[in-house]
């Protein structure tokens, strides 16, 4: 009876044990089962709708750049000289035609790509530090009762209305920073970033600029990337954390040896998911930011963005070709919003 015994427990214990959804076997990987084989009806319903809504949302964005591309089209094979000088020509955009010279127009967005770029950097050069500190205080260093509060005033700042920003922006904030710029181009201007131009750059006692642009763009995408980086953070094992302090860490080794590592790709994540939302933004940019014609690349410089120029553009919308000449530019920024995101996951990818 002894041998039968040890022999059972012995095959039991080197018998693989298949953990595979709704197999028998040991462990808490196992799937409920009915007993008899057929998936309950809870099972199917909730495989269905979450089909369909992985379904859906990839329908609505193959359907979203189908539209763009039927309607940027016509637009594009009027274009004077080809689609070409579409993308590399960006000191023109003239869609006034005469009927009896074709149709002909001419339109390029390289000065549209760069400014939209341009202020995106600064706005996520600026908000990344500052999401980082306060996600690293909110789930290291904040007495627990203030944390909520405090997280809770964070994320209101994503709640206020990009006009009102706008506003801010224009009114207050240019004018404030009006003599830091004109130090700043003083001590600085012989470098390119900090040029400004008589007649061409807006006057410094309104500073509507693509710096006063950047800074309104980092207050509104720093929640965004300060609550994605927070929900990581408090989510480090804390595994890691009681060895860390084990072995003697401090409450900073312990940020920067478990704590960074673990959330380092839910940082970039909430950074990509700030960028665009900087991307895309138009009211708050459209009054901040003067309009002007060229790039220089100067942060002194006014300057139009692809979701400003389409905002400005709507009263010519009645005409189908030149509506769909700021489509096509759409069109780049729906492209460009799509190539972001692939970066940012090739990123988190790596750094896995």
């Amino acid at each position: 009876m002894a041998d039968t015994a040890d022999t059972t427990a012995v095959t039991t214990a080197d018998t693989p044990v298949s953990l595979r959804p709704g197999t028998p076997g040991r462990g808490e990987n196992q799937v409920p089962s009915s007993g008899t084989g057929v998936r309950r009806p809870g099972d199917r319903v909730f495989e269905f709708l979450s089909t369909g809504s992985a379904t859906l949302i990839t329908v609505i964005i193959a359907a979203i750049a189908i539209f763009l591309i039927l309607q940027a089209v016509p637009a594009l094979a009027r274009e004077r000289d080809g689609i070409l000088a579409f993308l590399t020509d960006g000191e023109r955009w003239n869609l006034e035609y005469a009927t009896n010279d074709g149709g002909w127009m001419s339109f390029g967005i390289p000065t549209l790509f760069f400014t939209t770029v341009l202020v995106s950097l600064v706005a996520l050069v600026i908000a990344m530090p500052v999401a980082l500190g306060i996600a690293v205080f909110l789930s290291n260093y904040c007495p627990a009762r203030f944390v909520k509060p405090l997280g809770f005033l964070v994320d209101l700042l994503a709640a206020v209305p990009s006009i009102v920003f706008g506003i801010w922006g224009m009114q207050v904030l240019g004018p404030f920073l009006g003599p830091f710029y004109e130090w700043l181009s003083g001590w600085a201007g012989g470098f390119f970033l900090f040029d400004w131009q008589q007649g061409t750059s807006p006057a410094f006692s309104t500073s509507r600029n693509i710096f006063t642009g950047g800074i309104v763009l980092a207050v509104m995408i720093l929640p965004i990337i300060a609550a994605t980086a927070r929900e990581v953070f408090v989510q480090t094992p804390k595994g890691h954390v009681e060895a860390a302090l084990a072995l003697g860490a401090t409450r900073w080794e312990v940020v920067r040896m478990a704590v960074l590592p673990f959330g380092f790709s839910g940082y970039v994540s909430g950074a990509m998911l700030g960028l665009g939302r900087a991307l895309g933004e138009t009211m708050a940019l459209y009054m901040v930011i003067a309009s002007a014609p060229g790039f220089r690349a100067s942060l002194m410089d006014g300057g139009t963005t692809f979701a400003t120029a389409i905002a400005n553009a709507a009263p010519e919308f009645n005409d189908d070709l030149k509506a769909g000449a700021y489509i096509a530019a759409g069109l780049v920024l729906f492209v460009l919003t799509f190539v972001v995101n692939a970066a940012a996951r090739a990123v988190v990818a790596n750094r896995k």
